[in-house]
């Protein structure tokens, strides 16, 4: 297990460990997620999106086609006009 300290400031550093497993350079960006089970994944934001296909997928979840998320996300732009 690698750990880290948070700092007064709410700062933190990333085990060099961690660092070259995600391969994070100095300027990195990361996201942090918290999935349905309340953990908080790290998601580097130099990779590509096909790299991340199925990250947040639950059991059972089904899938959606790029057609259902354009429609849902049309459906969603709507309410807000």
């Amino acid at each position: 297990m690698v750990q880290a300290r948070l700092t007064g400031k709410g700062q933190v550093t990333i085990p060099k460990k961690i660092r070259d497993y995600l391969h994070l350079d100095t300027g990195s960006k990361i996201d942090f997620v918290i999935d349905e089970n309340g953990d908080v994944k790290v998601i580097p934001l130099n990779v590509s999106a096909e790299s991340l296909s199925g990250i947040l997928h639950r059991e059972g979840m089904p899938t959606a086609s790029l057609e259902d998320m354009e429609r849902s996300i049309a459906e969603g732009a709507s309410d807000w006009t």
